[in-house]
């Protein structure tokens, strides 16, 4: 039975702090990244949790990047760029690789998604080769809702036994469309794929034996499940509306027995 650092693609990222000109400069002036040695992937899927601005987004998309995808999304074969907006992360990152070969990638960034699917559209106008859309299950992604595009996404075009990126799945997927991703996820996970996913969903988090590293106010650091503030606050919430909705929007609690 293989480890699964020998069934993963990716399994090291080394920041080459040397080749560093300044930590004081974006993006090396963000704790998480600036205080970066090295990440193992030592699990079939990692997620990359933070506060926004901690850096989760920068880091993924410069592992993106160094294995050879689009910064704003796709795959290897998208080099589309509305704005050049990616750091220079990616050119001091040291990405060790195992020796199996990547046979399918790619890079979903939420947040430049409707970019990618007016790309794919202009590019089926030019003549010659089979329509692309046709990878993503034949329909216009602009005409379908964002979480539906993004399920054509999941359900069409990850072919298995790949290495694929995820920034924020989750931001155009109902609480029912996560469960159902994380289904999804685990099929391809069985075929042999490795993900790397920087999300605020403790629905998503929760995919068993997932590595997860905590970006904040140091070094990117390993943490479990029920440790993370995703899952504390969200159980916290769920147990205990009434009151964390006094508390939130300082109204005065419902002193009336029951």
């Amino acid at each position: 039975m293989p480890t699964w650092d020998a069934r993963n693609f990716l399994v090291r990222a080394t920041l080459l702090r040397e080749k560093v000109t300044s930590f004081t400069d974006y993006p090396f002036s963000i704790p998480a990244i600036g205080g970066l040695d090295t990440i193992e992937f030592d699990r079939p899927v990692t997620f990359f949790v933070g506060e926004n601005g901690a850096g989760k987004s920068t880091l993924l998309e410069a592992i993106a990047i160094g294995m050879g995808l689009n910064p704003e999304g796709g795959s290897r074969n998208f080099r589309f760029a509305t704005r050049e907006s990616h750091s220079g992360l990616s050119k001091v990152l040291r990405l060790s690789r195992s020796v199996r070969r990547v046979r399918d990638s790619y890079f979903l960034r939420a947040e430049s998604y409707f970019n990618l699917a007016t790309e794919i559209e202009a590019l089926d106008r030019e003549p010659g080769g089979p329509p692309i859309i046709d990878a993503y299950g034949g329909k216009s992604l602009h005409e379908q809702s964002h979480g539906e595009s993004f399920f054509s996404l999941f359900m069409h075009r990850l072919r298995g036994n790949g290495l694929y990126f995820f920034d924020e799945p989750e931001a155009a997927l109902s609480p029912t469309r996560q469960l159902s991703f994380l289904s999804r996820l685990h099929d391809l996970v069985k075929e042999g794929s490795q993900f790397l996913i920087a999300t605020h969903s403790p629905i998503l988090l929760a995919y068993p034996d997932a590595a997860i590293h905590v970006l904040d106010d140091g070094p990117p650091r390993r943490i479990e499940y029920r440790d993370t503030e995703h899952y504390g606050v969200t159980r916290t919430f769920l147990n205990d509306t009434e009151r964390m909705l006094d508390i939130l929007l300082d109204r005065e609690p419902d002193r009336q027995a029951p």
